[in-house]
């Protein structure tokens, strides 16, 4: 018989009980469920609303519960639709009446969305922390090779030289900011709705502050209407993890096209790769591809949650017990993405000569060429040109700049010298971006440098 069924002559059918049961979903929360349990009985107890040995009764057959789930042997029941009833009905089994005071002064609204709060806030935590790993081994890989000169790009065109350790921590900068988002939905979670009751808050003396200092938030929700209701903190969360997602599926496909035969500049680790039931030689970056195929699901999540709450009118509605899955599911899938991206990079193989060897293709010293003549006083649109002849002489000889002759620079520009002949060597241009934030050596030591920092802080921010 369901804890609520006093006002009802029958009981739902066996579908529509499995149909509207959120109990494989949120028996994940039932720690949270348990510790929201206990703050209340204890509040209550010191508000003189029930007794102490009631409260005492409760938090010793709380316990046991607790240790029973841990070890698997709870008896979870599908006719106790939820994690909250769950709990409750075997608590009440077990101690009488005491169990039947707990849910005095509170409703399953409030307390639901009070164990979310609290599972979300330690899920956001334990993102962070995954986050903080993967940049660490980003940074790591990047100190390895200083001196790898590899192609950059726009429009996946060779463009300009740029150091193999900028490229990687071009990812750190994203991750970091991710860290910042899953910090922000945090913080959003950390706000106790306890107390709230149904949706107009209760007539009994409780304590929302010592229920709040209990389970360690930061403050109580000062609206009850808002308390049952709020779910901004998950579309929040979900938004972070989508974002990070995003980011993990760029890193993961230059990861397939630099592991791919075309390229050849990272080899990727047996452990992080497959094989082929046909093709005896392949090498597939399989895990990459499931990163970046699996942050498609996680946006889909941020979808699904944001369409469940458009137009939803106050308090709470049945709807609302679809938020859950989808939040839980993006942080399971980021947290594992993020374990998955951290071991990949760590193994793989750096092969800066083939990063060098491309790097030699493209032209990609023109624009230092067109600079020369530009800081000898050319305006710079003229040497844009210029230097686009030259260019365009090379793809008619099938050669690279570096093949012309100073005659053939001579005879684009007379402000062409001797020296051009070291603007064309790929090492030399790119130590010449020693602006803050290029990709010289010494602008990428001062960048890892606030990399190593800003870990430091945000890992100390835990």
């Amino acid at each position: 018989m369901a804890l609520w069924s006093g006002r009802f002559q029958e009981q739902v059918g066996e579908f529509t009980q499995r149909f509207g049961a959120s109990l494989p979903v949120d028996k994940k929360m039932y720690a949270e469920d348990i510790a929201g349990s206990l703050a209340h009985s204890a509040m209550l107890a010191q508000q003189g609303v029930i007794s102490a040995q009631d409260a005492e009764a409760i938090a010793e057959g709380l316990a046991a519960i607790r240790g029973e789930i841990e070890a698997e042997e709870f008896p979870f029941d599908i006719n106790n639709e939820d994690i909250h009833m769950s709990i409750e009905s075997v608590l009440t089994q077990r101690i009488g009446d005491a169990g039947k005071r707990l849910h005095t002064g509170r409703s399953r609204n409030d307390q639901v969305a009070t164990d979310t709060r609290l599972y979300m806030k330690k899920r956001a935590g334990q993102l962070m922390e995954a986050n903080l790993e993967l940049r660490r081994t980003l940074l790591e890989k990047a100190q390895q090779h200083p001196d790898a000169v590899m192609p950059g790009y726009t429009h996946l065109q060779h463009a300009q030289p740029v150091l193999f350790s900028h490229h990687l921590m071009a990812y750190t900068w994203m991750l970091a900011r991710d860290f910042e988002r899953l910090a922000a939905a945090r913080k959003a979670a950390d706000a106790n709705p306890l107390g709230a009751a149904a949706l107009a808050g209760t007539t009994y003396p409780l304590d929302r502050f010592a229920t709040t200092q209990a389970l360690g938030f930061a403050r109580p929700i000062p609206n009850s209407l808002d308390a049952v209701s709020d779910r901004d903190f998950l579309l929040d969360l979900i938004y972070a993890c989508s974002v990070s997602c995003l980011h993990l599926s760029r890193l993961c496909e230059e990861l397939i096209l630099w592991s791919s035969s075309e390229f050849g500049f990272v080899t990727m680790a047996d452990s992080y790769s497959t094989g082929s039931s046909i093709m005896p030689q392949k090498k597939n970056s399989d895990f990459a591809e499931l990163i970046r195929g699996k942050s498609g699901r996680v946006v889909g999540d941020l979808m699904a949650l944001m369409m469940t709450l458009k137009s939803l009118p106050l308090a709470y509605n049945k709807d609302l017990q679809e938020d859950k899955e989808g939040a839980m599911d993006a942080a399971d899938t980021l947290e594992d993405c993020y374990r998955c991206a951290a071991g990949m990079v760590a193994t793989m193989t750096v092969n800066g000569g083939a990063m060098m060897a491309q790097a030699k293709k493209g032209y990609m010293a023109a624009t230092d060429v067109a600079d020369y003549l530009a800081k000898k006083g050319l305006p710079f649109r003229q040497a844009h040109e210029a230097v686009g002849h030259l260019v365009l002489l090379c793809e008619q000889r099938g050669c690279g700049l570096e093949d012309l002759t100073l005659e053939d620079f001579q005879n684009e520009s007379p402000l062409f010298e001797a020296d051009i002949a070291g603007c064309l060597d790929l090492p030399v241009i790119v130590a010449a971006r020693t602006t803050y934030g290029g990709t010289g050596h010494e602008a990428v030591k001062v960048q890892m440098a606030e990399a190593q920092q800003q870990l430091e802080s945000d890992a100390a921010a835990l």
